[in-house]
């Protein structure tokens, strides 16, 4: 990992996790050519979900923006699995996909979304960056609240 990346964790008081391994019949990641495919990351902490149910039904907003921090936080911790610990390969991120557990007048998953989008943007700086979709679903695996997945440019 690139000191400038393990500072700016440290400065925002994260730790990321041993990567989670896959809950069914696939890979974590996928590396092709330059590219790295991080599968779906659920708002895991402590070995559990831990923001369930549905947006605008029994999760409010700012619990949405933590379980999409979580996604985050696990998003770079595969990131780094696949990258042998080092961040530093990490030369954009591309693209993230948020998938948002919402009750079906809930219409805020952008604002959901923000909160993995913000906390990349801080912690890789211009290479976090990305392009994005925020969609809101029926349900999601486990009950999560919140999936995200992402593609990112690697040396």
């Amino acid at each position: 990992m690139s000191d400038q990346i393990a500072a700016k964790l440290k400065e925002m008081g994260i730790t990321l996790p041993q990567a989670a391994a896959p809950a069914a019949n696939y890979v974590p990641y996928v590396i092709s050519g330059g590219l790295l495919y991080i599968s779906g990351q659920l708002p895991m902490e402590g070995g559990k979900v831990a923001v369930t149910g549905h947006l605008g039904k029994n999760v409010d907003v700012a619990a949405g923006q933590r379980a999409a921090e979580l996604c985050a936080i696990n998003i770079l911790a595969q990131a780094s699995a696949a990258l042998g610990g080092d961040l530093g390969r990490i030369k954009r991120v591309i693209k993230l996909n948020g998938f948002v557990a919402s009750a079906p007048e809930f219409v805020e998953q952008h604002l959901v979304i923000n909160g993995a989008s913000n906390l990349i943007a801080n912690v890789l700086g211009d290479a976090g960056k990305h392009a994005r979709a925020a969609v809101g679903m029926a349900a999601l695996p486990f009950n999560a609240a919140v999936e995200i997945d992402a593609i990112l440019e690697i040396a």
